[in-house]
């Protein structure tokens, strides 16, 4: 499952890469690039723009009008319509500034990459073999994990209501 994400969800593509999804994000691309992007690319069109939305399906395009306030409940919205996974695999994550897998590197290559208290305290990286970003499981990581438990407890909480008014 492929996505390309209009401009307004510059932190949903962010997210859906981490989780392992193939996503083109462009931040100022006009709505006909879009839609053709997703067309020729088999993508599923992201936005929350109504206008856009309607015109990617008239075009024949799959596309998902994004709905939530926050970022937890638009992945689950995207969770309960295209199966997608609330869970990070580091395996199959993607870079989140450039869409490429990242791989797993020896510690002693990021030395002089990262901040030396962090070579210090961490000894899993991972690097994106394209814009050579490197990444670990640092403070932030407690943060990623909060949004997804918030996603996962929101899901639950949704599915238990619609269960409760059938």
């Amino acid at each position: 499952m492929k996505f390309v994400v209009d401009g307004m969800l510059g932190k949903l593509s962010r997210w859906l890469r981490m989780l392992g999804y193939d996503v083109e994000y462009f931040n100022n691309m006009d709505d006909d690039h879009l839609i053709k992007v997703a067309s020729e690319e088999k993508r599923i069109l992201l936005t929350r723009d109504y206008q856009l939305y309607r015109r990617a399906c008239v075009h024949g395009v799959e596309a998902f009008l994004v709905e939530g306030r926050t970022e937890a409940e638009r992945l689950v919205r995207l969770a309960e319509r295209f199966n997608v996974r609330l869970e990070i695999d580091i395996d199959n994550s993607r870079c989140p500034k450039c869409n490429t897998k990242i791989t797993p590197v020896p510690k002693k290559e990021v030395k002089d990459r990262v901040p030396s208290s962090t070579f210090r305290f961490y000894n899993d990286f991972w690097i994106c073999p394209n814009c050579k970003q490197v990444y670990w499981h640092g403070s932030h990581w407690k943060k990623i994990n909060n949004t997804l438990i918030q996603a996962k407890q929101w899901s639950l909480l949704m599915r238990t209501k619609v269960g409760d008014s059938l």
